[in-house]
């Protein structure tokens, strides 16, 4: 009979990832994930269910105790451990880094060096040897052994890479695999020492030394490959590569007892950390920012996040910034440095998450790589050509709160993302010139998109682009969020043209729509065809609109809404009402036409009763109203 420890790799691995999967919810819920802490915790009421999945922790649990059942499970389990990282504490950020990323780079190098030296003098030596046994003159052989040595080192013992190397040396034997990039890329000692080799053989006397050198190279060569060939192990000691997603945003340095000036002078996240980081993480798929480490995200973090893999297409041809179309787009070729080919080789990022990130580090990093890459190039004679690079690899962008970034940079970097399906500019400069050049683009497929608190857009730009704009039509997720600091600029003409034009509101399809503090009236919600899909509503800050219209255009059109958020709506919900009246409203032209089942009553129990109308189980309201409202009614509890 087989035993647990008889069982293949995949069938392990097959394992561990259902207990990672369990992790992910299959559903998009609009409740907070619920683990019940004890056996007695009510989970009765609908905003209370427990989720179908496993919550990360027990996962986290799960997968650990499965690497400590023995190697072969440690294998399988490991990447999956690895696969989803959140950094909350600095201290276990800088344990991440260090089993991540390794020891200091500046260490590392030393001890490199120090084996380029060893290494150059054992094949000086060896090279003598095979000339006194080739039957030399001993002379001969130290004159081999000391041109071999100085053409070797230059400045500060460093060595002298050339391109004249015989691809038998630089080719390992069809037995073995070659070394994987980031080793290659930390320990580039082969490649570098054969190609000085080559060169420091090369440049002398052929006439006086050629069989004898040749000999010579063939022997070092041999006895390189035999010394310091790479063999594939199993076990990798950093597990970098295992990482697809590396979030902070629930990264805080608050109660740490340091003052100002330890803040300033010792951060935990900084640049030099975060690509270290980065280089070991091959296959990152979502990366995700905020705003207490936003001063890490320099030119050259955002260069790393960005153009990973085959990340830069071109929507033309043509050369940009000088440089030809191959360059950009990252295509191997042999001037290009061991950073570029490492980013090749990397995949590309799917998701960026950047909301927050406020810092003058972030902007300036931000404006740096617009310049380079996405920017309009202006000619000496004033003509303008449009830039060509785009970054199609990524299909999730949140850019909330992001308003230290000025539109002109703002608007290339986002039209450099031409495959995005959700995009949030909440918060931020976001111009009408932006939505009317995304509102061209043919590849941007939208379905979450987000413009609440965008002081300087115009009703007339917000209404064109969600009619005409083509990535405007496959929308389900729209965010036009205002409130009374900042109050949205489109106008009921432009509202109401919206709602019968705009493809995305006449689809249907609509799953999440807030309309805070648009003026909404009972024109625009006649407008509304069905919306059989929608499940959360935002109607806050209009204090206008009656409860009876409320009630009517979920009851009629939205039937399946679950939350309602109603702040600051309604005069029937106002403050200056009595206490008595406002419970009184909301249960009679909410509550009850909408969310309580109608009366039955059977001696025989034969038929079930009937559902509520309607789906509504969570209406969000004001402090006030809440405190009016005490301790609720019936099921609904504050």
């Amino acid at each position: 009979m087989m035993s647990m420890a008889d069982l293949p790799h995949e069938i392990l691995s097959s394992v561990c990832a259902v207990a990672y999967e369990v992790s992910l919810p299959n559903d998009i819920s609009l409740d907070p994930s619920f683990t019940p802490l004890t056996n007695s915790t009510p989970t009765a009421l609908p905003s209370s269910y427990p989720p179908s999945s496993w919550s990360e922790a027990t996962t986290r649990q799960t997968l650990a105790s499965l690497c400590l059942v023995n190697r072969a499970w440690y294998n399988a389990a490991k990447p999956y451990l690895w696969r989803h990282i959140e950094i909350r504490q600095p201290r276990s950020w800088l344990a991440f880094v260090e089993q991540v990323g390794g020891s200091d780079p500046a260490e590392v190098e030393s001890l490199e060096a120090n084996a380029e030296r060893l290494m150059i003098s054992r094949a000086a030596s060896l090279a003598s040897r095979a000339a006194v046994a080739g039957g030399s003159l001993e002379g001969s052989a130290e004159l081999l052994e000391r041109s071999i040595q100085q053409q070797l080192l230059c400045h500060n013992g460093a060595l002298v890479p050339h391109d004249s190397v015989p691809a038998e040396l630089l080719t390992p034997p069809a037995s073995r695999e070659p070394s994987p990039a980031r080793l290659r890329a930390k320990s580039p000692v082969r490649w570098r020492f054969l190609r000085a080799v080559s060169d420091a053989v090369q440049s002398l006397e052929p006439d006086v030394y050629g069989t004898l050198f040749s000999e010579a190279l063939e022997i070092v060569g041999t006895l390189f490959w035999l010394t310091t060939s790479w063999v594939p192990t199993l076990d990798d000691p950093q597990p970098g590569r295992h990482v697809h997603h590396l979030d902070f945003n629930h990264f805080r340095t608050i109660g740490m007892r340091r003052s100002g000036e330890e803040a300033v002078r010792s951060r935990f996240v900084t640049a030099e950390r975060l690509v270290r980081v980065l280089k070991e993480m091959p296959h990152l798929a979502s990366f995700g920012a905020t705003e207490y480490m936003d001063g890490a995200l320099n030119k050259n973090v955002l260069r790393e996040l960005m153009l990973r893999g085959k990340a830069l297409a071109f929507r033309g041809q043509g050369a940009i910034r000088g440089r030809q179309q191959q360059d950009v787009a990252m295509q191997t070729d042999e001037e290009m440095d061991e950073d570029m080919e490492r980013l090749k080789d990397c995949k590309g990022l799917e998701a960026l998450d950047l909301c927050g990130c406020v810092s003058s580090v972030f902007v300036q990093g931000l404006d740096e790589i617009v310049q380079e890459y996405f920017a309009d190039e202006v000619a000496e004679d004033g003509t303008t050509t449009p830039s060509e690079v785009t970054i199609p690899s990524i299909k999730r962008l949140g850019l909330r709160g992001v308003t230290s970034v000025p539109a002109s940079v703002l608007t290339p970097f986002v039209l450099a993302f031409t495959s995005l399906t959700h995009l949030d500019l909440s918060g931020t400069r976001c111009s009408p010139e932006l939505l009317a050049a995304l509102a061209d683009s043919a590849t941007v497929q939208l379905k979450s998109f987000a413009i609440a608190r965008c002081p300087r857009l115009t009703s007339e730009s917000i209404a064109d682009f969600l009619i005409d704009g083509l990535p405007a039509r496959t929308i389900t997720q729209l965010s036009l969020y205002g409130d009374g600091t900042f109050i949205t600029p489109l106008t009921e003409m432009d509202l109401v043209r919206i709602v019968k034009q705009a493809p995305c509101f006449q689809s249907g399809e609509m799953e999440y729509l807030d309309m805070s503090s648009c003026p909404v009236t009972s024109a625009v919600l006649d407008a509304f065809v069905p919306h059989p899909l929608l499940r959360s509503l935002g109607l806050s800050h209009i204090d206008s609109l009656p409860l009876g219209e409320v009630a009517k255009f979920i009851l009629t059109t939205a039937p399946n809404v679950e939350v309602l958020t109603l702040v600051n709506t309604s005069p029937e919900l106002a403050i200056h009402n009595s206490a008595r009246q406002v419970p009184l409203s909301l249960h009679s032209l909410i509550i009850r036409p909408l969310a309580t089942a109608p009366f039955h009553f059977s001696l025989t129990g034969s038929s079930a009763p009937k559902p509520p109308p309607t789906r509504l189980r969570v209406v969000e309201l004001t402090v006030g109203v809440l405190n009016a409202l005490g301790a609720g009614g019936d099921a609904w509890k504050i």
